[in-house]
C-alpha cells in the first residue's frame, strides 16, 4: 500500500464526502505537481492555472473522459460521490458540475486511501492529455 502516512484506514467504511475531502487535496496536488514540473512560473501564474484546472466545471469535463475507463468498483464509488447530499452548492456554479466534481474527488480520495497510486496516475494522465490538447486549440 502506498500512502504518505501509515494509518489503518478502510476507504470502504468512509462516507463519500469524507473521501471527497481527501480526494480534493489529492487532485489538487496532482495538478500542482504537473504545473510546477511543466515550467518555472511565478506563484501567481501557478495559482491561476491550478484554479482553472480544479474548478468544478473542469473536473466535470474530466469525469466525462475517465468514466469509460472506470472499473465497476470505481464506478460505484464515483456514483456514491455524485449522489452525496452536500449542504451547499456554489453560488455561481452549475449544480451538475458540482456533483460531478464531488464524484471525481470521492474517487480520487478512495483510490489514494486504498493505496492505488498507479491507478491515480493512469486516470490523471488521461485528464492531463486532454487538457493539454484543449490548451493547444
Amino acid at each position: 500500500m502506498e500512502r504518505f502516512l501509515d494509518f489503518d484506514c478502510d476507504p470502504n467504511q468512509l462516507s463519500p464526502l469524507a473521501l471527497a475531502f481527501v480526494g480534493d487535496s489529492v487532485y489538487d496536488l496532482l495538478v500542482r505537481e504537473k504545473l510546477v514540473c511543466q515550467a518555472n512560473r511565478s506563484a501567481n501564474k501557478l495559482h491561476r492555472s491550478a484554479v482553472d484546472s480544479v474548478r468544478a466545471s473542469a473536473q466535470a469535463e474530466a469525469c466525462e473522459r475517465v468514466m469509460p475507463l472506470l472499473t465497476e468498483k470505481e464506478l460505484a464509488v464515483f456514483r456514491r460521490g455524485r449522489n452525496a447530499h452536500t449542504n451547499h452548492l456554489p453560488k455561481n456554479g452549475n449544480p451538475r458540475d458540482y456533483h460531478y466534481a464531488t464524484a471525481m474527488e470521492t474517487l480520487f480520495g478512495y483510490l489514494y486511501l486504498n493505496g492505488e497510486i498507479e491507478r491515480l496516475r493512469e486516470l490523471f494522465a488521461v485528464i492531463s492529455e486532454e487538457s493539454e490538447e484543449n490548451d493547444k486549440v
